[in-house]
C-alpha cells in the first residue's frame, strides 16, 4: 500500500508532489493526537463488535509502538505517504499485519485528521494562553521592581498626563490576560467531537458508538448532523488565529513602545547586551533587533489569519481539499506567538529603566490643576479648562 486511496492506478509524481504539498511535514505535529484518536476508534469498533479482541489488542499495541518511536524520531512521514494518515496506517499494518487494515472502518481521513487537528489545538491554546499570562507575569514583576518610577503618558506621540511604570507596564499585563482568555473560549468549537461523521454524511450500515469516542477523547458531545462537521472547517482554526492576531498585536505594540523608549532621544529603558545585536559597519551600535522583530511579526499574524478566513470562505457544502491548506497558516501562527512570548518574557525581566532621562514636560499637569479648580471653586470644568490653559500659555511666554 502507497496511499489509503490507491487502487493500483498509476499516479503522476508531479500530481503527488503538488496535493501533498506541505501536508506530510506539517503533520508530524499530529501524529501522537491521531494515535490517541485512532485507538478511542478501534476499541469503540470492538466494544461494538466490529472488531475482535485480538484485533484491537494488536491495533493498540502496534499505535502505542508507533507513537513512542516518532516521538523519539525513529520514523517521519514521507512525502510518499502523501499524510499522516496514511503514514501511520502503513507503518501498522507492516508492524502488525493485516489486523492493520481494519483501524479505519468507520471513518475517513476527513474526520480522522479534524478530530486531530481539534485535539492538538485543545493543548495549542492552552501553551499559547500559559504563554501570555507567562509574560503578563514578567510585567508584574517589572511593575514591583520599578513601578513607582513616574513616566509621562502619551497620546497623539505627545506628552499627556502623568503616567509610571507600574500603569505603563500593567496596561499590557491586563490586556495579555485578555489574550489568554480569549485563548481558552476558542475550546468551545474545540469541544465537539467529529469522528465518526466520516466523509460528511455519517456512516450507513455501521452501528458506530460517537458517544463512546465523545467520552473517550474528552469531547462535550458528538457533533452533529454529521453534515455540519465538513461545513464547520476552518472556523476553529480561523477564530484561534484570530486570538493569535490580537496577542500578536499586543506584543507588537509593547514592543514598539520598547523601540521608542531605547532610543538615544528616548533612552527610558537599558537593555542587555544579550537581547541587542550590533551593526556590520558602526561599533556602537545596539539595535533592539527582538522588539523590532517581534513588531514587524504582528503582520505575518494577520497574513495568517486572513489567509485561513480565504481558503474557505466560498467554498460549497462537503469536504473540499482546499481545507487542507489550511494547516499551513495555523501552525505558522501559532508557532510565531509561541517564539514571541518564550523571547518577551525574559527579555522584560532583564530590561531597566533609567530613572535618570525620565524628564516630565511641567505642564503634564495640566488636567490635573483644571480638575482641583473645579473641585476648589465649584466651576464648570471648561471654564477650569480655559482658565488653566491662558495660565499655562503665560507661563510659556
Amino acid at each position: 500500500m502507497t496511499r489509503l486511496w490507491d487502487k493500483g492506478a498509476p499516479l503522476d509524481e508531479r500530481v503527488l508532489a503538488y496535493t501533498a504539498g506541505e501536508d506530510h511535514a506539517l503533520d508530524e505535529r499530529l501524529v501522537r493526537y491521531d494515535v490517541q484518536a485512532s485507538i478511542a476508534h478501534a476499541h469503540m469498533l470492538q466494544a461494538q463488535g466490529l472488531l475482535s479482541e485480538d484485533d484491537f489488542a494488536a491495533i493498540e499495541k502496534g499505535l502505542e509502538s508507533l507513537a513512542a518511536t516518532h516521538a523519539l524520531g525513529q520514523w517521519t512521514i514521507d512525502l510518499a505517504d502523501e499524510d499522516g494518515q496514511t503514514a501511520l496506517e502503513k507503518r501498522l499494518t507492516a508492524l502488525i499485519g493485516a489486523a492493520g487494515g481494519r483501524v479505519h472502518l468507520g471513518r475517513s481521513r476527513n474526520d480522522q485528521v479534524l478530530t486531530a487537528l481539534r485535539l492538538y489545538l485543545r493543548d495549542a491554546v492552552r501553551q499559547l494562553a500559559d504563554a501570555a499570562n507567562e509574560v503578563a507575569n514578567a510585567l508584574d514583576r517589572l511593575a514591583a521592581r520599578e513601578g513607582a518610577l513616574a513616566i509621562p503618558g502619551y497620546t497623539h506621540m505627545q506628552q499627556a498626563m502623568p503616567s509610571s511604570v507600574a500603569l505603563w507596564a500593567g496596561g499590557y499585563a491586563a490586556e495579555l490576560r485578555d489574550d489568554a482568555q480569549g485563548l481558552i473560549a476558542t475550546q468551545r468549537r474545540l469541544a465537539r467531537n467529529p469522528l465518526g461523521s466520516a466523509a460528511g454524511y455519517g456512516t450507513p450500515g455501521l452501528p458506530l458508538d460517537r458517544t463512546a469516542t465523545t467520552r473517550a477523547l474528552g469531547f462535550d458531545q458528538p457533533q452533529e448532523p454529521v453534515t455540519s462537521v465538513q461545513l464547520s472547517r476552518g472556523k476553529a482554526e480561523a477564530q484561534v488565529l484570530f486570538e493569535v492576531a490580537l496577542l500578536m498585536q499586543d506584543l507588537g505594540r509593547f514592543a514598539a513602545d520598547v523601540c521608542l523608549f531605547y532610543t538615544q532621544e528616548f533612552a527610558f529603558v537599558e537593555l542587555p547586551d544579550e537581547f541587542t545585536t550590533g551593526s556590520s559597519i558602526m561599533p556602537q551600535k545596539r539595535n533592539p533587533d527582538v522588539f523590532e522583530l517581534l513588531r514587524g511579526r504582528t503582520a505575518t499574524a494577520h497574513a495568517c489569519l486572513v489567509e485561513a478566513l480565504g481558503i474557505f470562505a466560498k467554498l460549497p457544502s462537503g469536504y473540499q481539499r482546499d481545507l487542507q491548506l489550511l494547516k499551513a497558516p495555523l501552525f505558522r501562527g501559532i508557532d510565531l506567538a509561541l517564539a514571541s512570548t518564550s523571547i518577551l518574557a525574559p527579555a522584560i525581566d532583564a530590561m531597566r529603566f533609567r530613572p535618570e532621562n525620565v524628564v516630565l514636560d511641567p505642564a503634564i499637569h495640566a488636567a490635573e490643576r483644571a480638575n482641583e479648580l473645579v473641585v476648589r471653586e465649584g466651576i464648570p470644568f471648561r471654564e477650569a479648562y480655559r482658565r488653566i490653559g491662558a495660565a499655562l500659555k503665560r507661563e510659556t511666554e
